[in-house]
């Protein structure tokens, strides 16, 4: 989650056209649970700054032309799918709140199926099954935009 939520800050930060910056980011191995945590909420708090400073017409590259309301839309995601996946892990009984993933959906995926929000957002991502629809192997969002 940290890499993802710092690596989507870095590019509203730098702006670049054509690329991904050519960063990563490194947590000591022997971190802990909870500076691991940490270290996510300070990468997310990084994507909030950079969001706020980000004009509605700054670009910055994703796959494509992405606005700053791409990029928060997968923040948003990036933190609803990786702690679904974990809280599955530890058998713990979560789903992530609806209205976040209506939004996160409604920008990413635009050509979701309608349904549960939750359980569109969860199929969309190949976690999950949804009445109807083929189980899905394979996906990508859409966050980048032509203007």
């Amino acid at each position: 989650m940290g890499h993802d939520l710092l690596a989507y800050a870095g590019q509203l930060a730098a702006r670049p056209a054509d690329a991904y910056l050519p960063m990563d980011l490194s947590v000591h191995p022997t971190a802990t649970p909870a500076e691991v945590l940490q270290v996510v909420t300070a990468c997310a708090g990084l994507l909030g700054h950079a969001l706020a400073a980000a004009g509605p017409g700054v670009r910055a590259w994703h796959w494509g032309p992405c606005d700053p309301e791409g990029f928060a839309a997968m923040g948003v995601a990036e933190i609803l799918l990786h702690t679904h996946d974990i809280t599955r892990g530890l058998s713990v009984d979560w789903r992530p709140p609806p209205v976040l993933c209506a939004a996160v959906t409604g920008r990413l995926f635009p050509d979701a199926p309608h349904g549960d929000p939750v359980d569109v957002l969860l199929w969309c991502t190949g976690r999950g099954e949804l009445d109807g629809f083929p189980h899905r192997e394979s996906w990508t969002w859409e966050a980048a935009r032509a203007d």
